[in-house]
């Protein structure tokens, strides 16, 4: 493969990846809209974080990330990335309560 060819397959996949990006975010925002709505619920800042929930959604993850053939220790750790953001985020907004 010559060198216009591999830029050419380079441009293909980043638009496949655009395109996969702009399905994702609308669905990241309606997930960050969720977690507000969570957040109204939980009175105590002990509440913000849910290990047993994070279980159930890591093993989840790893279950459904195998089954459609991807990586299930790299798609756990990105979904623990979102959630610790998600954890951090709620503590932030926590504290503006008071």
């Amino acid at each position: 493969m010559n060198k216009k060819e591999k830029s050419q397959k380079m441009k293909q996949v980043r638009l496949s990846i655009d395109l996969i990006d702009s399905k994702i975010l609308p669905l990241m925002v309606k997930r960050s809209k969720l977690v507000n709505k969570a957040l109204e619920l939980k009175f105590k800042r002990d509440e913000i974080i849910d290990k047993k929930r994070i279980d159930q959604i890591l093993k989840k993850v790893g279950i459904n990330a195998k089954k459609l053939d991807g990586n299930p220790q790299l798609l756990k750790s990105i979904w623990m990335s979102m959630i610790q953001n998600f954890i951090n985020y709620e503590k932030k907004e926590f504290k503006k309560r008071k």
